[in-house]
């Protein structure tokens, strides 16, 4: 069975502009981050082969998963990224399986029970749930889902699911208690002072349930 993290970091450089995407993977690595999503919608594709290329070695020397968000190209070209993760937009599962073969990790984004079904149905081996509470790291035009969907998305779909949106140390306690598998976080580790910090005390609350 592939090993899908619990404690999954989102880098991200457009909420804020004080680290660079290798250096939040390192802190979060540093703070006990178990999966790290290097995500960049502006980026040229040299650049992010290059970025990519470079977070991946880190994560394969501390024995991190590591998923590259949306470009299966770029996955296939630095070789020794752990998969994707893939939105709505994005290449089909189905077809991104076709390309990277069966031991890589292929994540899927859902945003109702209809697209969790889907994306299990599809063949992801995760799906990133979301959003469930308000979040300010990206636009979301649709109310929070809240951890009463969570649970119920819970009881039908079989694969692991992070939870994402809004989680921080002030309501992570009530995601974990719905038996959701883990949670991905961005801007309550991105803007915090100390990522490293911030990383580590999500880990507490997720392993010492």
């Amino acid at each position: 069975m592939k090993k899908i993290g619990k404690l999954c970091v989102i880098t991200d450089t457009a909420i804020q502009r004080k680290y660079t995407h290798y250096e939040i993977a390192r802190m979060a690595i540093k703070g006990g981050a178990d999966m790290i999503q290097f995500r960049d919608k502006t980026l040229p594709t040299a650049l992010l082969i290059k970025e990519a290329s470079k977070i991946a070695a880190l994560c394969k020397r501390h024995d991190v998963l590591f998923v590259n968000n949306d470009r299966v190209d770029v996955a296939m070209i630095i070789g020794n990224a752990g998969g994707v993760h893939l939105g709505k937009e994005d290449i089909s599962i189905k077809d991104a399986r076709k390309l990277l073969g069966k031991r890589k990790v292929i994540g899927g984004t859902a945003h109702s029970l209809k697209e969790a079904i889907q994306r299990e149905k599809e063949g992801a081996d995760y799906i990133g749930y979301g959003h469930i509470f308000a979040t300010g790291s990206k636009f979301k035009p649709d109310k929070p889902k809240g951890t009463a969907e969570l649970k119920r998305i819970l009881k039908i779909v079989k694969i692991p699911v992070l939870a994402i949106g809004g989680i921080g140390l002030n309501n992570i306690e009530e995601v974990i208690q719905t038996g959701v598998h883990g949670v991905a976080v961005i801007g309550s580790v991105l803007k915090s002072k100390n990522p490293a910090i911030a990383v580590k005390e999500l880990r507490k609350k997720i392993y010492e349930k």
